[in-house]
């Protein structure tokens, strides 16, 4: 027997995570409960590990059976485009590009307008994730935050592309103190897209303000007009959300994020060409190095 997982067995994972129930994964797969519930059995044996706890009321995954599973749908994906990417390169150029679901909306529409006739088939996901599977070949680019706050694979190579800075977005008659202290008192929801969370809250704290964490940009920004209080993230993002009555200013705390294209070497020509003009798409600064120097 193959030591390599099979489609079917990829496919049974990701159902099962996603149901929770042998019996709904089956017949998903049209495929009978004893049966999957035999093949699950046998690929945990070749594994060597238990991937899902299973009982009466359901079937939840380990922490090996997560793993798997978000591996599987990974492999699923790519395997579901081959033929769209097949067709599409027979009759124009495609990129496989990735990003983080908070730059998705933004990234994706400047970088398909850069690109005029090249398709660009989007993926999202977390920073790591998208820098190795930049380095076994399924994404041609990854923008991200992080390539200079982890290893990179040797394969690729993370150019600066544009820089922003942290600011504050305040809802409409949401008032800000002065002095050492401006957010005395508030709440105050944060985002950030790199590492530094938790050196964003302790200065937010410092500044008097109860930090509440956000996992997306919108999420911030939602969090924020709800709560009334202001909303510390990314200036680029703020002013790509903020209405007309909502202000955007300066906030206290230092640092500088850098937003990063990761590619194979050599980087695909044609994003090479694209990626000068993506800052002022995206209203950030353009980083002071340029892909050609890199």
């Amino acid at each position: 027997m193959s030591s390599l997982p099979t489609v079917e067995d990829l496919r049974l994972v990701e159902a099962l995570a996603r149901h929770g129930s042998i019996g709904a994964a089956g017949r998903e797969l049209l495929i009978s409960q004893p049966a999957a519930s035999n093949r699950l059995a046998a690929l945990e044996r070749r594994i060597g590990e238990r991937l899902f706890d299973r009982d009466t009321t359901g079937a939840r995954p380990t922490p090996a059976g997560r793993a798997l599973a978000a591996e599987a749908a990974h492999v699923l994906r790519h395997l579901e485009a081959i033929f769209d990417r097949t067709r599409a390169a027979a009759r124009a150029a495609i990129l496989t590009v990735g990003t983080f679901g908070s730059l998705a909306p933004w990234l994706f529409p400047a970088l398909q307008e850069l690109l005029g006739e090249v398709t660009v088939h989007q993926v999202t996901d977390h920073g790591e994730r998208l820098v190795e599977w930049v380095g076994e070949g399924s994404l041609d680019a990854a923008f991200v935050a992080i390539a200079d706050q982890m290893r990179l694979p040797g394969t690729v190579k993370g150019v600066p592309v544009a820089r922003d800075r942290l600011a504050v977005l305040t809802p409409p008659d949401v008032p800000l103190g002065s002095g050492r202290k401006p957010f005395a008192g508030l709440d105050v929801v944060a985002y950030t897209y790199d590492t530094s969370t938790a050196t964003l809250h302790r200065r937010l704290s410092e500044l008097g303000g109860r930090p509440r964490a956000a996992a997306t940009a919108e999420t911030a920004v939602r969090m924020g007009r709800l709560l009334r209080c202001p909303i510390v993230m990314p200036r680029g993002l703020g002013l790509s959300y903020a209405e007309p009555q909502e202000r955007i200013s300066a906030v206290a705390v230092p640092g500088r994020l850098t937003l990063f294209m990761v590619t194979r070497r050599p980087a695909p020509p044609d994003l090479t060409a694209a990626v000068s003009s993506l800052p002022a798409r995206l209203g950030l600064e353009p980083a002071s190095e340029s892909p050609d120097d890199a």
